[in-house]
């Protein structure tokens, strides 16, 4: 089932294919020449490069330090941007210590890029001035916009959504925050075209003939926990209150041994969080994870817990992620006019994995995804998609524990 799939009008013509995509990569870390070969041999045999070109890269920090990043993203003729990661997979390949992008180019689509300024001086003006610099000559609101946050910032990735919906109120909203492979992502950084960051956001702004299609999987409904509770004290990401006890009390209360879990034995503790008090409410819950407790007893969520809101705890093994993605993958085949398709998987799911093969959910992606369509995986520092719409505005979710898909 497509879970959100944005109406609009466009100018489609029957059998005309208005964007194209292809994913490309390379192993070599060191030799640059080498690599930019690989890559440009891909090109040449997968697609054929229009008026309008962007490419999103996704590899591992180490492709920064030895400088290929830089020497890859400069000798490209189009805008190259987009996040460190802890795993990938495009057509055919899966692995770790790997380069990838994905491109997209069109005759019929607009690409507009942008890199914000350093977001922890001021975050709203920071969005907002490269959203303007970005879309300069542009009349109406992108059809898609593409985001790519750091995640080493205070800031609950609910916070880049609200700002950049500021400036782009009834545009859908998709991307995934910059990871690593360290326990703290302590080595993640934000590319833009060869410029690496931990505190600016790239971005890409989509016009014209583009209707982008979005698929969200989660954790089984089946897969309920017997722990439910209201949210009666919160602020942003941290939580005060559940049933009016104090958070680290409510976990006392319903049995749980709080004083020898750690926060790693947290983030396998999935919330499906029914977010009634939103003014945008659109029925479908969220998932958060807890990540930790202050002393005061408060617990910290990766991601906004508002006020109100009810949760149910669910449960979720290896098993439970790899049907989840084998199934979002099979809705995927079944679809028409796919394009290209990215996805953005959480890196809790990775971890829910690594007791057998730590790779299997994107190697499910490279194995089953019908050949014909071109696709990017990578594993997600928390996931930014749509989940539907009110009166006609995109409902766009931060969400945790999940697979977030575009399909365009």
């Amino acid at each position: 089932m497509i879970l959100y799939q944005k109406q609009q009008k466009t100018d489609h013509k029957e059998g005309v294919i208005m964007l194209k995509c292809a994913s490309i990569f390379t192993y070599e870390i060191d030799d640059q020449d080498l690599a930019l070969d690989e890559l440009n041999a891909q090109i040449k045999e997968k697609i054929e490069l229009k008026a309008n070109t962007v490419g999103i890269i996704m590899c591992h920090p180490e492709f920064i330090r030895s400088g290929m990043v830089q020497f890859i993203s400069e000798s490209f003729p189009f805008d190259v941007l987009g996040v460190t990661t802890a795993a990938q997979a495009v057509n055919g390949e899966a692995g770790e210590m790997i380069l990838t992008i994905f491109i997209m180019t069109s005759d019929d689509v607009r690409f507009k890029t942008g890199l914000t300024d350093i977001l922890s001086d001021d975050v709203d003006k920071s969005i907002k001035t490269a959203h303007e610099s970005a879309s300069e000559g542009e009349t109406e609101e992108p059809r898609l916009a593409l985001i790519f946050p750091p995640v080493g910032l205070q800031l609950a990735g609910d916070s880049y959504i609200e700002k950049w919906q500021n400036c782009v109120p009834k545009t859908p909203i998709f991307g995934t925050l910059a990871i690593d492979d360290t326990p703290t992502f302590e080595d993640s950084e934000t590319l833009y075209n060869g410029k690496t960051s931990k505190d600016q956001m790239p971005f890409i702004l989509c016009y014209g003939n583009i209707n982008p299609r979005f698929l969200i999987g989660t954790i089984p409904k089946e897969n309920t926990m017997p722990y439910k509770g209201e949210i009666t004290s919160s602020v942003g990401s941290f939580v005060h209150e559940i049933n009016e006890l104090n958070s680290y009390k409510y976990f006392e209360s319903i049995g749980f041994e709080t004083s020898g879990i750690s926060s790693v034995n947290y983030l396998f503790l999935p919330f499906s969080i029914d977010q009634k008090s939103r003014d945008d409410y659109d029925g479908v819950p969220v998932i958060r994870v807890l990540d930790s407790f202050t002393d005061s007893g408060t617990a910290k969520f990766h991601g906004n817990v508002d006020e109100g809101s009810t949760f149910t705890l669910l449960k979720c093994e290896a098993a439970d992620v790899l049907a989840t993605t084998k199934q979002k993958v099979k809705e995927i085949n079944d679809m028409p006019d796919v394009n290209g398709v990215l996805m953005f998987s959480c890196v809790v799911r990775r971890v829910v994995t690594m007791t057998d093969n730590h790779n299997e959910e994107f190697e499910i992606a490279r194995d089953f995804l019908r050949s014909d369509i071109p696709f990017m995986m990578g594993s997600a520092g928390g996931e930014i998609c749509p989940t539907g719409e009110r009166d006609g505005i995109p409902t766009n979710r931060y969400h945790n524990y999940s697979i977030a898909i575009l399909i365009v």
